[in-house]
């Protein structure tokens, strides 16, 4: 789990550095088994990281021989290519954390007197079996992180009696906040809700005692993905990438479709079962995840800093921090250094609030096209722009026709918003999908068959409905997906088909990102001119925008005075659904 230490900056102009040089042998942590590090030997390494090593520290280590310490909440430091003193944490983030571990020690004042009212104590009883001894005999420690460390142990009884499992182990004396505690049931209540995916750590068992709280899973025995690159001198090839990243795009457009947003993704956070070199992955640390309702925003700033997205940093942000996350893992894979890079975390977040990713250097002349949309496509820094991770599945660089495409949420929010609209949106939206490319069509083509058309090739409401219910988890319930159907109600009523879908689920915002865009809106201009654009007036196309008065002189340039209908400027505005303060730009 990790937080990011780092204030809310106003960004100023200034270089930052870039990141990874040549390879050099460093000291590692060894190869973790569901979270944590310990040392061990020498690998290659990913550049300017070596280890902050205290071995000649005259501070002796309060920890017992052979236990390292608790790594540090954000990126740790063993990446910088030499020490740094650690930056000073910014106001909000700082009491974001003591919000969740409490203060140092207890504040010293003076004992209540008879009458006055005492501070209630926490309620530390999770209501979890109390038997965890009686039932696993614990082994060796495994892995330590900031709220507790792990540790192997062997069930004894159970349906899983003889099978080795990883224990995480959180001590309730750390439990010093509310927060903490419902940090820790929220965790257990979303791995126990999200099950039936190969790459999500299987979830087992919870347990409690007077001092601690026992989180069973499924040991992972083959190291964390950070490793496995640096093993391999910092990169991987393209094809090994691509197997790395559709892993992990899987299991989030699983835990995405649920509700569930990870809110931590890099690579420490992915272990390999086994140390065979083609063992899956599986996704942990569930820490810092939480639910999130179809149309929410998330506010707190949580995360670590290298892989933490723009709008974190802006504290309004959904599932798409998570993609952002990922574009940073590829981008890492395909060419062994970082996007983002500063000797401190506020730089660090200036670099991405700012900095645009190196795609001109080596390695990257000789990667291929596709892989570099790819990586830009899930890196813009406007979240409305990026891929879902079923969309980046569906991507030409991943794109392999034997490998299903899961249900995409957003078709869900796409489709709601179409049927809210009116008439000359809907005519506008029918003329872009008429101008997709195939490489667009093959996305929406999937998500239509995994809806079940009925036999006229037409889905209604009832498709819908039963697509999500087969994809259900326990998860979806906690999280309200199943809600956002209330606002497709009226699909009870019509039918839908392939046509309609399409212009009901594209998105402007991400077909802008693309770099035919100019070409896509000009074609889609012209077969709006002959089927849908109509002479309309300044007032009833205010009306249609839901905009005021104020917004009739900005309005003008987008109607021709020839005819009176919208020229192409108002036409591409228009899918957009603008607003008076994004119009404040210049009108070509």
């Amino acid at each position: 789990m990790g937080l990011c230490y780092g204030k809310n900056v106003s960004v100023a102009e200034g270089g930052v550095q870039g990141a990874i040089d040549a390879p050099e042998p460093r000291q590692t942590p060894s190869t973790s088994v569901n979270g944590g590090v310990s040392s061990s030997s020498n690998v290659a390494s990913v550049r300017n990281t070596p280890a902050h090593s205290s071995a000649n520290s005259p501070w002796r280590s309060p920890l017992p021989p052979g236990i390292a310490p608790s790594p540090a909440r954000s990126t740790p430091r063993r990446f910088f290519r030499r020490p740094f003193p650690p930056p000073s944490p910014a106001k909000h983030i700082k009491a974001s954390l003591a919000k969740r571990l409490g203060p140092s020690k207890p504040k010293d004042g003076p004992i209540p007197e008879d009458g006055a009212e005492a501070e209630r104590p926490l309620d530390k009883s999770f209501g979890y079996g109390k038997n965890f001894g009686a039932k696993y005999e614990l082994g060796k420690e495994v892995g330590r992180g900031h709220f507790g460390h792990t540790c192997s142990a062997r069930a004894k009884k159970g349906e899983i009696k003889g099978q080795q499992v990883a224990v995480k182990i959180i001590s309730k004396a750390k439990m010093t906040t509310a927060i903490s505690i419902e940090d820790v049931r929220r965790e257990v209540k979303i791995l126990k809700a999200l099950s039936g995916h190969q790459n999500l750590v299987k979830f087992y068992d919870a347990c409690e005692d007077a001092n601690n709280v026992y989180i069973i899973m499924e040991l992972c025995e083959g190291g964390e993905l950070l490793d496995k690159i640096l093993s391999r001198g910092g990169r991987y090839t393209e094809e090994d990438a691509k197997s790395i990243v559709v892993q992990i795009l899987s299991v989030v457009a699983f835990c995405h479709l649920q509700g569930v947003v990870h809110r931590d993704l890099k690579p420490e956070n992915f272990l390999f079962t086994t140390r065979e070199e083609d063992a899956p992955m599986k996704i942990i640390d569930f820490g810092l995840s939480d639910f999130i309702k179809p149309d929410e925003r998330l506010n707190d700033i949580v995360g670590s800093a290298y892989y933490v997205a723009p709008e974190v940093l802006h504290r309004s942000y959904s599932m798409e921090a998570d993609i952002w996350s990922i574009g940073v893992i590829s981008y890492i894979l395909l060419c062994g250094s970082r996007p983002f890079w500063a000797r401190t975390e506020s730089g660090i977040f200036r670099a991405v609030l700012r900095a645009d990713p190196n795609f001109e250097d080596a390695p990257w002349p000789s990667v291929s096209p596709q892989a570099k949309d790819f990586v830009k496509r899930l890196l813009n820094k406007d979240h409305r722009k990026r891929m879902t991770a079923v969309q980046a599945l569906a991507h030409p660089w991943l794109r392999d026709e034997n490998r299903p495409v899961p249900l995409d949420i957003l078709v869900y929010k796409q489709v709601k918003s179409y049927l809210r609209a009116t008439p000359l949106k809907h005519s506008a939206l029918k003329a872009l999908s008429k101008a997709l490319t195939e490489d667009e069509l093959v996305y929406l083509q999937s998500q239509f068959r995994l809806l079940e058309p009925s036999k006229d090739g037409r889905i209604s409401f009832e498709n819908f409905r039963m697509a999500l219910l087969r994809n259900a988890t326990d998860a979806m319930k906690e999280s309200r997906v199943s809600e956002i159907l209330n606002s497709m109600e009226q699909l009870s009523y019509r039918k839908m088909d392939f046509d309609e879908f399409c212009a009901a689920a594209i998105s402007t915002y991400q077909l802008e990102a693309l770099e035919g865009w100019e070409q896509l809106a000009s074609t889609a201009f012209e077969h709006f001119e002959r089927e849908g654009n109509r002479v309309i007036s300044v007032e009833e196309l205010a009306r249609e925008m839901s905009l005021g008065p104020t917004a009739h002189s900005i309005l003008r340039d987008w109607i021709r005075p020839s005819d009176g209908k919208l020229s192409f400027l108002g036409y591409t505005k228009f899918l957009h659904g603008v607003t008076l303060r994004s119009t404040n730009t210049r009108h070509q």
